[in-house]
């Protein structure tokens, strides 16, 4: 075993909000994985781009084809950026890539971000593609942070990603179970599209305004709610569930912020709650772990059964990556990375595909 790995971790979201670039090192002491953030920047996607990923669900066959290698040479020209102007020593780069497909009844999971024009552009090794050996094997291929939770995280009882969409891990009877929860950003930023605004800072304007009782009687009657996990959200079930009732609604903007953070922060105390024990602590990351009205909302919600911890920036904003970066570590090591007590794959695995650099 390599005594410390020195790794660059690629994550973007369903929020679209930038590439995010962490480097990490990682390294075991007394048997437990240990891990610094020692680099980070998040590279702000051009509007034009922002909005090809955004659509990229809509393309045709040869021109997703066409983007997968377009992101992949991106990311791998930022990679090489970063890496030079920090004076980096890396063993290689690990990706998360960008999701655009998502559809788990037809055991279908794609992101873009082609590993081997990555790795040639960043002159890099390069490890990706988390979840097709997960789907593969009858699982979700999702959520894939958990293993991060489980491993480097685990003072914490319960972990919370408030990215595009919220998630959560946690132990039951010693084992670790994860899955989607609701819509998070990705419904705020969409209520927020018709301002020209990227995010509602610190939750003001969903705070000033109230809440919408037939929006949020419709939203929390949502099948997906009432489903067994493991189960896991893509774009597609928000473009087709949730979109319609939003563009229906004649509430103003501030109205239904105000509903959708109370219904985010609603969902995730019913997913929880019946899970805590005595004295229960969370992590929350994500994005939305700076909007102080939701964070509010959800420790409103959850009561005294479950403390709400916001860590340093660092880790809120760049967690995903770091993860991910790990992924990557646990695949060199041929350790489990994907775990089926999360996934409801048939078995553990080790998931990740290598790229060298030609």
């Amino acid at each position: 075993m390599k005594e410390t790995y020195h790794v660059l971790g690629l994550m973007s979201g369903t929020s679209l909000d930038g590439l995010d670039m962490a480097y990490c090192s990682f390294w075991k002491e007394n048997g437990r994985w240990r891990f610094s953030l020692n680099k980070s920047t998040c590279i702000e996607y051009s509007p034009d781009f922002q909005e090809k990923l955004k659509h990229s669900i809509e393309l045709s066959a040869l021109d997703l084809l066409l983007l997968n290698n377009e992101f992949g040479k991106w990311m791998g020209e930022q990679a090489k950026v970063f890496i030079a102007d920090n004076q980096l020593e890396v063993d290689f780069v690990s990706s998360h890539g960008h999701t655009v497909f998502h559809q788990i009844d037809k055991e279908l999971t794609y992101q873009i971000g082609a590993g081997q024009t990555l790795a040639n552009a960043a002159g890099q090794k390069v490890i990706c593609d988390f979840r097709t050996l997960d789907v593969t094997l009858g699982g979700q291929g999702a959520p894939l942070v958990p293993i991060g939770d489980e491993l480097l995280f685990s003072d914490y009882d319960f972990c919370l990603n408030l990215g595009g969409i919220s998630n959560a891990s946690f132990r039951i009877n010693g084992m670790r179970k994860a899955f989607d929860i609701s819509p998070a950003n990705m419904l705020l930023s969409y209520i927020l599209k018709s301002t020209g605004k990227c995010f509602d800072d610190e939750g003001k304007m969903a705070r000033s305004g109230k809440l919408v009782k037939p929006l949020w009687n419709a939203l929390n009657a949502l099948g997906f709610y009432q489903q067994p996990f493991p189960k896991s959200l893509g774009y597609e079930w928000f473009r087709d569930e949730m979109m319609p009732m939003i563009d229906d609604s004649h509430a103003n903007v501030e109205d239904q912020l105000h509903t959708a953070v109370h219904h985010i922060a609603f969902q995730i105390s019913e997913s929880l709650k019946p899970y805590a024990a005595t004295n229960s602590k969370m992590l929350v990351t994500g994005g939305g772990a700076k909007n102080l009205f939701l964070i509010e909302m959800i420790q409103h919600y959850l009561g005294n059964s479950i403390e709400v911890v916001i860590p340093e920036t660092s880790v809120i904003d760049f967690k995903e990556a770091i993860v991910f970066a790990f992924m990557g570590v646990l695949r060199s090591e041929r350790e489990i990375n994907c775990l089926s007590s999360v996934t409801g794959a048939s078995k553990d695995s080790s998931s990740g595909v290598i790229f060298y650099p030609w």
